[in-house]
């Protein structure tokens, strides 16, 4: 499998996969001498120690972890033995330990990024989105974009989204740019239509459209898919504390919410993603996971980064010492200082409004007429030839679809390369994976596909779900107790920032529940226990993303990988479930975020990591927006520690 920057992606180009990226193991990469001394063992007990391993709840009396991984589970006696003299007890008063949560899908790096920009969720209507981009514009450096985040044009008053010209009244001058929770949706004000050069005469790209005056080619300002990321992309970099802040935030977030393994799965949909990430790595800036795929248009990219950061990570043949890696207890050399490339991911079609169906929609969204069934983003030959370059590597596919007619086109694609390859046990993902039908069930299911449900959008989008796709297609979304019936593999997943918050145990509750914002149920045949919901954001979780080896159970031999939570959610009421608060998170046996009520720091006695050079939005940093408090003290902990890596 392969590593963030592995030396083999070299020759990805000059041998077409000659070599498999599971060699990297043998690259002689150049990693801190030993691990950190030798720290006192910790044992947990005194409340729930629910093990997930097995298809039934186990629980476990105590655990013992030492050196940041798990040393024992079992009996209290038996934990006493094994952790020897000097032990830290820990009382869990109470609470319930879990194995650490795993992101099957999201995007911590553009969620980070987000925390600097305007705030849209919830807005009401056009005058309000406009009012809260002024509010946000006068923190804005001369010379960066005005950027809004968030906004759901079906939720506003007007039912759309705004043009150049409404956004116009934010600034005539400087470009604005908003973008929808989805991220597949957006707007620009003239000044930015301009600077991106979409004009009259622009053609909409494959798999996107600007939306266009009535009566003539000039851009309106919505645009969607693959036209918003074009025009984004060209978005300022972020460098210099700026980077720092967006990793560090979007860290924090992840942490308060349980999770030691983070993802970031559409590395390039910022240009300046693939330097946001090689800061963190040089700096050591992350103390959870970060499992991240390139996007499709950025592999290149991405892999020449990669091979970059792998010789400044390997003794030279000349002798030069290489930069030291971060040591790992599990000694997992696909990561390099907490991250790793574990993927590529295609868009095969788009959101709620643009997924691809082989049957209309029961009620076409606004400006769309006819049989509308959506559109394919991409043609079979893009994918065909991605899906054979990397199917016998550790690189896994990862694809984005939500109607039927774009899983068709995933399975139809790697049924294809396993005629021709064979089968490998590549696990390709199916992000999303709204609605399928019976038979398409049956055909992931030999090809050993793993689709992770975006069940947060239950609550969200479930009502419009309904509306626009019909009430059958609606009761089959996301369906994972027909999954979890054929005994099949599936995850859950935020896709934050498409979601509002990271949260992993709304996750658990919308899959157990399935309520949308309306109070109503739909799908009830598709909901599933506590217990099964949880191993998909832990067991399974690993199993997709290939770590289940050392993650996912609390295991002897895994790593300490851990999450305190308030209640048991096999034990309270079902629909109480989003309400468990997150105690403590706990990366390898050292406490990453804790509730402010357990411990809060403050992050202005944290201390500066080190000088960085400016960034290239002017002299003045823009302040982030207020963060929780709680989110506060994990960013404090996690710069203290970043900082103490580096000496």
């Amino acid at each position: 499998m392969a590593t963030f920057l592995s030396p083999v992606s070299v020759c990805l180009r000059a041998t077409g996969l000659g070599l498999a990226f599971g060699l990297i193991g043998a690259t002689g990469s150049a990693w801190a001498a030993g691990p950190p001394p030798s720290a006192p063992a910790s044992l947990y007990s005194g409340g729930d120690i629910l093990t997930m391993v097995g298809p039934k709840p186990v629980y476990a009396e105590a655990l013992v972890e030492k050196s940041g991984k798990i040393l024992y589970v079992g009996p209290l006696a038996g934990a006493i033995k094994a952790a020897g003299p000097a032990t830290r007890r820990i009382n869990l008063a109470g609470h319930t330990l879990l194995p650490g949560f795993i992101d099957a899908h999201g995007h911590m790096v553009y969620y980070g990024k987000n925390q600097m920009d305007a705030d849209l969720f919830g807005v009401k209507d056009i005058p309000e989105l406009v009012a809260r981009l002024r509010g946000h514009a006068a923190s804005v450096p001369s010379g960066a974009w005005i950027v809004g985040f968030g906004y759901q044009a079906k939720a506003m008053r007007e039912g759309r989204t705004p043009t150049a010209l409404e956004l116009d009244g934010v600034s005539p001058d400087r470009p604005v740019m908003i973008v929808d929770s989805s991220g597949h949706l957006g707007s620009a004000n003239n000044a930015l239509l301009k600077r991106a050069g979409v004009t009259a005469s622009t053609a909409d790209p494959t798999g996107g459209a600007f939306a266009r005056q009535s009566g003539s080619r000039e851009p309106l300002g919505p645009m969607e898919e693959t036209a918003l990321n074009a025009v984004r992309s060209q978005r300022p970099a972020f460098t210099g504390k700026l980077a720092d802040d967006a990793i560090l935030a979007g860290a924090a977030a992840w942490a308060r919410f349980g999770q030691t393994t983070a993802q970031d799965c559409g590395i390039g949909l910022g240009a300046d993603d693939i330097a946001v990430v090689r800061n963190a790595i040089d700096k050591k800036l992350l103390l959870i996971d970060l499992y991240i795929c390139a996007k499709d248009s950025a592999t290149n990219d991405v892999i020449d980064a990669a091979y970059g950061v792998s010789q400044s990570y390997t003794p030279s043949f000349t002798g030069t010492a290489a930069q030291l890696l971060a040591a790992r207890p599990d000694l997992d050399r696909r990561y390099i200082n907490r991250v790793r490339l574990g993927g590529v991911k295609y868009w095969l079609d788009g959101s709620v409004d643009t997924a691809w169906f082989t049957q209309p929609y029961t009620t076409n969204p606004p400006g769309k007429s006819g049989e509308y069934r959506g559109y394919e983003q991409i043609p079979d030959a893009v994918l065909l030839a991605g899906v054979e370059r990397f199917w016998n590597t550790g690189i896994q596919i990862n694809m984005h679809m939500n109607g039927d007619a774009a899983a068709d086109q995933a399975l139809r694609v790697i049924e294809a390369v396993i005629k021709k390859k064979g089968w490998s046990d590549h696990r390709p993902v199916f992000i999303h994976a709204t609605y399928l039908r019976p038979d398409q069930i049956q055909r992931m299911k030999a090809i050993g596909a793993v689709p992770s449900f975006l069940v947060a959008s239950i609550a969200s989008a479930g009502d419009a779900v309904e509306r626009l796709w019909g009430p059958n297609r609606a009761a089959h979304a996301a369906a994972a107790h027909s999954f979890q019936s054929a005994s099949l593999p599936y995850t859950l997943s935020h896709d934050a920032p498409v979601s509002p918050s990271p949260t992993i145990l709304g996750l658990v509750d919308a899959a157990v529940n399935r309520r949308t914002a309306s109070g109503r149920v739909i799908g009830p045949a598709e909901r599933i226990s506590p217990y099964d919901a949880l191993r998909a954001v832990t067991v399974m979780a690993a199993y997709q993303i290939k770590e289940e080896k050392s993650k996912g159970s609390l295991e002897p031999g895994k790593l300490a990988d851990l999450v305190i939570i308030e209640r048991n959610p096999l034990k309270v009421e079902p629909g109480s479930i989003g309400t468990i608060r997150v105690v403590e998170t706990i990366k390898e046996g050292q406490p990453v975020y804790r509730m402010p009520a357990v411990e809060l720091v403050s992050i202005s006695a944290a201390p500066v990591m080190r000088p960085q050079a400016p960034h290239n939005h002017g002299d003045a940093l823009a302040p982030p927006k207020p963060m929780p408090a709680s989110d506060r003290a994990t960013m404090g902990r996690l710069v203290r520690a970043s900082q103490a890596s580096l000496r």
